[in-house]
């Protein structure tokens, strides 16, 4: 069982930067895939990056270039790096984790078994 609590969220003009933390408690795994999803009002849960233990990442296009994901696994805390912010990225910024291999994932929210509450991102242009 792992338990995750993200912060961080805030509003920001168009063009800003952010930076989300998710801290992770609980069982600890030898391997273990985080992962960042987002879900703007209305619309489905969409996935954004996610990390496995080695360090390996992987962005879905919409953030390519702009977010970067990483680690700490001394602290247990997940980050989410986010940079020339767009009004599109408006949206609740939820982590999540599973214990497996990301290349398992394919980005399927079904995937994952644990999961934060969420933290809100509100860009205004």
């Amino acid at each position: 069982q792992v338990q995750l609590v993200e912060s961080g969220g805030g509003s920001v003009q168009a063009g800003g930067s952010l930076r989300l933390s998710c801290v992770a408690s609980g069982s600890t795994y030898s391997s273990i895939c985080m992962a960042w999803f987002r879900q703007a009002s209305g619309k489905m849960r969409e996935w954004v990056a996610h990390i496995d233990s080695n360090g390996s990442s992987k962005y879905a296009n919409s953030v390519k270039g702009r977010f970067t994901i990483s680690q700490d696994n001394a602290k247990n805390t997940l980050y989410l790096q986010m940079n020339s912010l767009k009004s599109e990225d408006t949206a609740k910024y939820v982590c999540a984790a599973e214990e497996a291999a990301c290349r398992f994932a394919w980005g399927d929210p079904s995937f994952f078994a644990w999961w934060g509450q969420g933290t809100q991102v509100t860009v205004s242009s």
